[in-house]
């Protein structure tokens, strides 16, 4: 052996007892004895890789020596017949199949014994007799001779017929025959009409009316229809299923919706300035008989509508009646405009004739003379009528004109400014501003323009800057702004983001307002009427169960501060403070967050309505204050007042005119408020019963019902109030449970004693138990087998390269010689040939 062939594997660390395996190592043994095996396998699949040169016996069991030649024969036998079941055979004639076309055989069609009708002449057309074809056909004298006796036939040898007489006698025949197939059609005719009359004659004879009787014995002999018959009846009759039209886009919808408001608003304004729409529409125009109707113009007609009166010519001007009735219009620029549509269009009348008036003749040109001068005479004539007549028109159109200007216009655009906004809608009705709002949506829709979008936001805006105006009035007019409300939920739909700025600007600006009033006085008092509303749109335009929301969360905030800093100074203060409370209980409704300020607020309006000199076992929070000058606002004395006090909603717009109103009607709305206080009450305890603290929260208010709310003064009415309110407060079961120390395992001390591990083999990975390691000696082995795999691999497909590298060069190298060699030999002809001619040169 060589020794540069051998490879030692030396180790760091001599063990004793451990036997190594690979301590020498002869690589390029190796490497041949692999090159060799690849070379009696791998390249020998490579080489046959495209070559199918093997024949395989696939017939069933002919290997098999188990099974008999009789089971082998049955059982091919089987498997044939498996295979070709459910193929047909499209060459098989022998099948007994017999093919139809619409119910007839094909077999008897092709034999073509179809009876032609010969009613009509049209069908015989196609048909040739035996005279005609032997005229046409015949090709000779002999054939074109009938077969007739021997008499005859030595007389006609004598006088033979020319081709002219065949065919004269020919048609003559065929004329002949289709009289009589005429005649035979009008006969049989005849025949049906007359079997017909007699026919109704006989009929009139055998129809007999049955008796009553009979026909009841007949209908009871009648057998009922089956639940099948019924049912296919029912089939029959149903409707079949009809494909729906296309669901349109908005974008569609909005531009049909402008187009139909335009048309409207075309149509009023018509009306308005007393167009006729009959006047409008177009006369027929008159056509001479000589007219080839080869001078149309596409764009317009101008032509004259010719008429006479009183014997004479009177040439009317459709347009100059349109501009007659334009004079009466208000609109001057649009009669600018028709004046000069008129004057082009006199004046390319005017050229027209001149330039067909050159080429007629002179007697032409005086007779156009001539009708000018009887027209002219007519105009004058005519205007004087047409004067008379206007005023009775007008008188006719009057009502119209004034019902068309009373009516909304149907197509607005979008104001500008706030003052236009609110000079649209001023002197209008509920149901005209809502109209007035909505057309303003649909001509103006975003997907009409690219600016409309700014515009409707802009409108937005100003919509509930007049909501707040309208809030402010002496007489706040509460209806119309719970109308409009409906439209500013459409815009707030279409614009979220703008709707969310508006509100957080109107919101902000409160609480600044709020803010500068407690730095200056000290003190706030609660905002006016138009906040109180824009806190109650909030909670219909924007989702209120949210955790944080950019406009309910400043909302919130904004009314907690109201019901915290704003001072209790009259009776308006606490109807403002009640409304406040009940648009907490509608923005809590679903999520049922805890709202202190709302259970303390309630708790100071029960407070103000005692007397000042009662004992007092609860505390009072900010604004309520336990002594000073504005308690017992909701206290009422006065028996009278309390016997005649009924229960009714307490209206918000009794804040403006709560100093006009009477002793009496003041006190009733005290014992309201404090009806609502009593509900508000029960609303709460309802709301918040799943709270684990819900008996501690509601104690005071639980208290003061109990111990200092004077129930027997109060009506009967107000006292069920009361004890449906205490009712829901002390029905409440206490559910919590008490507080206990989570259980947990002890932590035990740590101890120093060390922990013995059994190390069986240095350096070997140790197992817990038998399967675990022979588990991972798997695992082992598993790994080295794949490394081994996939080494293996590597070496194959560099084997299979260098072989398809050879075979390359090879052919190359092959294609280089066989290059050269044509060369060459090309390289000796053009030598030789060169030679030749120089040889030819020299002689």
């Amino acid at each position: 052996s060589n020794p540069f062939e051998v490879k030692v594997n030396r180790q760091k660390f001599d063990i004793l007892g451990r036997k190594t395996k690979n301590d020498v190592g002869l690589p390029g043994v190796s490497r041949s004895k692999a090159i060799k095996k690849r070379n009696q396998t791998l390249l020998k699949e490579y080489k046959e890789r495209e070559k199918t040169n093997v024949f395989k016996d696939k017939r069933f069991g002919e290997y098999n020596t188990k099974i008999t030649p009789e089971e082998k024969m049955i059982r091919r036998f089987a498997l044939e017949r498996q295979q070709n079941y459910g193929k047909k055979n499209i060459y098989n004639l022998n099948e007994d199949e017999e093919l139809t076309h619409y119910g007839q055989s094909l077999a008897e069609i092709e034999k073509l014994n179809d009876i032609v009708d010969s009613d009509s002449d049209t069908e015989e057309r196609g048909t040739l007799s035996a005279e005609l074809t032997a005229a046409h056909f015949g090709g000779g004298g002999g054939l074109l001779r009938k077969k007739v006796s021997s008499e005859q036939r030595d007389e006609e040898e004598e006088k033979p017929k020319s081709r002219k007489e065949l065919i004269e006698e020919m048609i003559a025949k065929s004329k002949q025959e289709k009289q009589e197939r005429q005649t035979r059609r009008e006969s049989a005719l005849e025949l049906t009409e007359k079997l017909d009359k007699d026919w109704k004659e006989i009929q009139t004879l055998i129809a007999r009316k049955t008796p009553k009787s009979e026909r009841k014995d007949k209908e009871v002999e009648k057998p009922k229809p089956d639940e099948y018959d019924m049912i296919v009846r029912e089939l029959g009759f149903e409707m079949k299923a009809k494909p729906s039209e296309r669901l349109k886009t908005e974008e569609e919808l909005a531009k049909e919706e402008q187009a139909r408001l335009q048309k409207l608003e075309a149509d009023r304004l018509r009306r308005m300035h007393g167009i006729d729409e009959e006047a409008n529409k177009k006369r027929p125009s008159h056509m001479s008989a000589d007219d080839l109707a080869d001078g149309f113009i596409l764009d317009k007609d101008d032509r004259r509508l010719l008429s006479y009166k009183d014997g004479k010519i009177n040439i009317e001007n459709e347009e100059e009646k349109e501009e007659e009735e334009g004079e009466e219009d208000e609109e001057e620029e649009g009669e600018e405009e028709d004046n000069e549509n008129e004057e082009e269009s006199q004046e390319e009348s005017a050229s027209e004739d001149e330039e067909n008036g050159a080429a007629d003749s002179h007697s032409d040109l005086e007779s156009d003379l001539d009708s000018e001068e009887e027209a002219a005479g007519n105009e004058e004539e005519k205007k004087n009528k047409a004067n008379e007549n206007e005023p009775q028109n007008v008188e006719k159109l009057d009502p119209k004109r004034e019902a068309a200007k009373s009516e909304l216009p149907y197509t607005f655009a979008v104001p500008e400014s706030y003052e236009t906004f609110k000079s649209l809608l001023a002197g209008r009705t509920i149901e005209q501003q809502l109209i007035i709002l909505e057309r303003i949506q649909k001509c103006n829709h975003p997907s009409l323009a690219v600016g409309n979008k700014a515009k409707l936001e802009k409108l937005l805006g100003f919509l509930l800057e007049y909501i707040g105006e309208l809030a402010t009035l002496d007489l706040p007019e509460l209806r119309t702004i719970d109308k409009l409300v409906l439209p500013l939920y459409n815009l707030c739909q279409m614009f979220p983001e703008a709707a969310s700025d508006s509100i957080k600007f109107i919101l902000r600006d409160a609480a600044h307002d709020l803010e500068e009033v407690i730095e200056v006085k000290g003190r706030a008092t609660f905002p006016g009427l138009d906040t109180l509303i824009y806190l109650k749109i909030v909670s219909l335009l924007f989702p209120t169960s949210d955790f944080w929301h950019p406009v309910v969360t400043p909302a919130f905030m904004y009314m907690s501060q109201l019901l915290t800093k704003c001072r209790i100074t009259t009776l308006q203060d606490v109807i403002k403070g009640l409304f406040v409370c009940c648009l907490f209980l509608e923005y809590i409704s679903l999520s049922r967050r805890f709202v202190p300020e709302l259970i303390n607020f309630l708790l100071g309006v029960l407070h103000i309505s005692l007397p000042k000199n009662q004992a007092q076992g609860y505390t009072v929070v900010h604004p309520f204050t336990p002594v000073g000058k504005n308690l017992e606002l909701l206290l009422v004395c006065d028996k009278e007042d309390l016997k005649s006090w009924e229960k009714q909603n307490v209206p918000l717009s009794i804040v403006t005119r709560l100093k006009e109103t009477s002793r009496t009607e003041i006190n009733h709305t005290r014992l309201s408020c404090l009806a609502l206080c009593f509900d508000l009450i029960k609303k709460c305890a309802a709301l918040y019963e799943s709270l684990s603290s819900f008996h501690e929260i509601m104690h005071p208010v639980r208290m003061l019902l109990t111990q200092h709310v004077p129930v027997n003064e109060y009506p009967e009415k107000l006292q069920e109030w009361y004890h449906s309110a205490l009712k829901e407060l002390e029905n409440k079961v206490k559910h919590y449970t008490p507080l206990i120390c989570e259980k947990k395992k002890p932590v035990p001390l740590k101890q120093y004693t060390p922990k013995i591990v059994k190390v069986l083999e240095f350096g070997k990975k140790q197992a817990g138990n038998k399967k675990e390691q022979e588990r991972k000696q798997l695992i082992q082995r598993h790994k080295r087998e794949l490394k081994g795999a996939i080494r293996e691999i590597r070496k194959d497909n560099q084997y299979l390269a260098r072989m398809q590298l050879s075979e390359t060069m090879e052919r190359d190298s092959a294609r280089k010689r066989k290059v050269k060699e044509l060369l060459g030999s090309l390289a000796t002809q053009e030598g030789e040939w060169k030679a030749m001619k120089r040889k030819k040169w020299k002689n």
